[in-house]
């Protein structure tokens, strides 16, 4: 296994790259009788991604038959772009990220993406998310319609940081037409926030746990205050690969499950596992509060989100929810 960074590449100077993979297409992937499939997945080195880490670790890869290589990389926008291109043969995203990605490209284009496996669900705990709205200690605004006529951070706009604190505004009786909403990156968030930059900032983990170490108050959590059964990202492939290469999606997915599985009944592993390729701090690592890790999709959950994006995020149709998730 072998980790590096990448780089983004624009969507649109990927039209001409349909058919350039160098993983999982055709006769590149098919080895001898007993040969492991060498495949590549683009994933963010955060907690999130614990159980594709846990998977390897503990051989689920190589079990289904696959030589794994781990990339990391920054963000979708990096990790999108390398698996239309075929520079990856699967990635990690969140769903209005890829339901956005797909709006360029059309469901059933080669460069559309389909999620094949589910990678992270929101915590059951109401009161401790692993992504929430946090605001200062001595701030006035105690409730989510109070962040009407407020700035607010995301991580990038119109995405799903803005749709469900959006919807959650709305649902509380505020305006979210009326939210400033600003992009700043996790890591500076919480500086940001101590500063006065901003009212507000939506934050995961690690930096929840820093920003509320430090003083910050908790407004509301936002991914199961949007819905408990909210699913936030999962891992995908293009329309090429999922239709070249059936029999290594299925052993990708297969395998995946199993890690899904095993770090769902295992937290510890993942809090183990997360020393080995992030740089959180130990002591931190004890402290984050941890997602849920599950095979299945809740699609009640995912047309709320993907309703919501069109409503709050500008995207311009909710997808099939049928093609877009294909986890079986």
């Amino acid at each position: 296994m072998s980790a590096r960074s990448i780089a983004g590449i624009g969507l649109v100077g990927l039209l001409a790259l349909t058919g350039c993979s160098g993983g999982a297409d055709g006769e590149d992937v098919a080895g001898g009788e007993g040969d492991l499939i060498p495949v590549s997945v683009a994933v963010i080195p955060i907690a999130d991604t614990a159980p594709l880490w846990l998977g390897v670790d503990q051989g689920f890869f190589e079990d289904e038959g696959l030589d794994l290589t781990i990339e990391t990389a920054g963000g979708g926008a990096a990790i999108v772009p390398g698996v239309v291109s075929g520079d990856f043969d699967f990635g990690f995203s969140n769903y209005v990220s890829l339901m956005f990605a797909n709006s360029q490209f059309g469901a059933d284009s080669p460069m559309s993406m389909t999620v094949v496996a589910n990678g992270v669900t929101a915590s059951e705990d109401l009161e401790r998310d692993f992504g929430s709205v946090v605001v200062r200690a001595d701030s006035d605004i105690e409730t989510a319609a109070d962040l009407s006529g407020r700035s607010v951070s995301v991580n990038t706009l119109a995405n799903i940081g803005d749709s469900t604190v959006s919807y959650i505004v709305e649902e509380d009786g505020g305006d979210p037409s009326a939210i400033d909403f600003v992009e700043v990156g996790f890591p500076d968030a919480p500086a940001a926030l101590e500063n006065a930059e901003i009212d507000a900032a939506w934050i995961v983990e690690p930096f929840l746990t820093q920003a509320v170490d430090a003083g910050a108050r908790i407004l509301f959590s936002n991914f199961n205050g949007f819905d408990p059964e909210l699913d936030i990202a999962g891992y995908f492939t293009s329309g090429q690969t999922l239709q070249e290469s059936p029999e290594v999606v299925e052993a990708f997915r297969a395998a995946m499950n199993r890690s899904l599985q095993y770090a769902e009944d295992n937290p510890d592993e993942v809090r183990r596992i997360l020393s080995t390729y992030t740089e959180i701090s130990p002591e931190l690592i004890e402290e984050i509060a941890l997602p849920r890790f599950r095979a299945e999709v809740d699609l009640d959950a995912a047309q709320k989100l993907a309703d919501a994006a069109v409503k709050f995020s500008g995207l311009e149709t909710a997808p099939d929810l049928d093609s877009f998730f294909v986890l079986e």
